[in-house]
């Protein structure tokens, strides 16, 4: 027999999924949450957390949420960026200045962000969270679509009017619908890891191209940085295996002496590098955010921020929805998420995917073409403006939630 329906099912429940339930919360909602991992807090702070990089409005949408409060002084903010190219002359830079905000973007510790999303979604009293447990089977029907789930040795069926798929790349959501994906290999890996330079960062992050692809230098507290550094696929073991002297010397052989000798390394880590993107972002009773529709490339710190604004844009959509006495699993009022998302996803593909493209290609007319184009970035305040604001993630029609409005 099928439990009591609830109005969103969220299949998911890392930062994306537990933030669309803060967002759909204290609405009249009755919300479900499914997630495969033990939520775990790790207060200790270690040399080696890892990093967000998040947007000026993705701020937004936190602090709109109360979420944002709840970090204290933890995020470091980034007031300038700066982009350049290995070898090759011609530099951009993006400054705070120049929008009239405190900073660009932040960049905050994994580990204080999840503690600070996971306080607010234990504190959600419309919330019926399942975890650790896993979605087995999903079928859709006209008034409602119905989720198996495994929770230790139960298993039980919940119904509802719509189901959220926020469980990343390997969505299963995805998978149960039948909704395909395109896939790019890169034929590249990312290789993280935390460095302290000599001198001061001065809340600069810098983005540098080489012929690899793309490095990233992300400013972080207590003056260290945060690497994330894209290598062909076939030298990411020998990246893993230097000794950290060596990683330094490699480290600074290609990103050069702007914050003068690095003079420590953390523990590194890699991951693949691939674009996947849906065909279908909404069907019937269902639809999928976050990575489970777009996984994008790290380069411009472009994936967790394009998610978030992903929820902002579902739970308005739901709460307008549920307040004119809609059904928030109508294909109709689904499709407006998905009209309203497309420019956004599209633009951020089309952004990281051809930086990659044109970057990573050191065919030399090409190289040169690529300088006088960050000339002409730095020099030109409309185009150094529209780049700016796509990466402040405040481009096109933003929800409510990005605005500071709540809903």
């Amino acid at each position: 027999m099928s439990d009591l329906i609830h109005d969103v099912i969220i299949v998911g429940g890392g930062l994306v999924g537990a933030s669309l339930a803060c967002a759909l919360s204290g609405h009249g909602l009755r919300l479900a949450g499914i997630e495969a991992a033990t939520f775990k807090r790790r207060s200790k702070s270690t040399y080696d957390d890892r990093s967000l990089s998040l947007a000026w409005g993705s701020r937004q949408i936190f602090e709109t949420l109360g979420i944002w409060q709840r970090l204290g002084d933890a995020p470091e903010p980034i007031h300038r960026i700066e982009i350049s190219q290995r070898g090759r002359f011609g530099r951009a830079r993006l400054d705070r200045s120049d929008h009239g905000v405190d900073a660009l973007g932040y960049v905050v510790e994994a580990r204080i962000l999840g503690a600070a999303v996971l306080d607010q979604v234990e504190s959600l009293d419309d919330l019926e969270m399942f975890c650790p447990a896993s979605m087995e089977e999903l079928t859709v029907g006209d008034d409602a679509a119905e989720v198996s789930v495994i929770e230790g040795d139960q298993t039980r069926v919940l119904r509802g009017r719509v189901v959220v798929g926020a469980d990343g790349a390997g969505s299963r959501v995805r998978e149960r619908l039948g909704i395909g994906a395109r896939t790019l290999d890169y034929a590249q890996s990312a290789v993280i890891a935390n460095v302290t330079p000599e001198k001061p960062h001065n809340n600069c992050a810098y983005e540098r191209f080489t012929d690899s692809g793309p490095m990233a230098l992300l400013p972080q507290p207590h003056g260290r940085c945060g690497v994330v550094w894209t290598v062909r696929k076939d030298g990411m073991d020998d990246i893993l295996a230097l000794s950290d002297e060596q990683f330094l010397e490699q480290l600074q052989r290609r990103f050069g002496y702007a914050l003068g000798r690095f003079e420590r390394a953390g523990r590194r880590s890699a991951f693949p590098l691939k674009l996947v993107v849906s065909n279908e972002n909404v069907r019937p009773r269902a639809v999928i955010i976050g990575n489970a529709a777009h996984n994008l490339h790290p380069v411009a710190g472009q994936g967790f921020n394009l998610g978030l604004r992903d929820v902002a844009v579902l739970a308005e959509v739901i709460v307008e929805a549920h307040r004119l006495g809609e059904d928030p699993g109508a294909l109709d009022v689904l499709k407006r998420y998905g009209r309203w998302r497309r420019r956004d996803q599209r633009g951020s593909t089309l952004l990281t995917d051809g930086l990659v493209r044109v970057f990573s290609n050191d065919f030399t007319p090409l190289a040169a073409a690529r300088a006088a184009a960050l000339v002409g970035l730095d020099l030109i305040p409309g185009a150094r403006r529209a780049v700016t604001r796509r990466t402040m993630g405040i481009a096109g029609k933003l929800p409510r939630l990005a605005r500071g409005v709540p809903l």
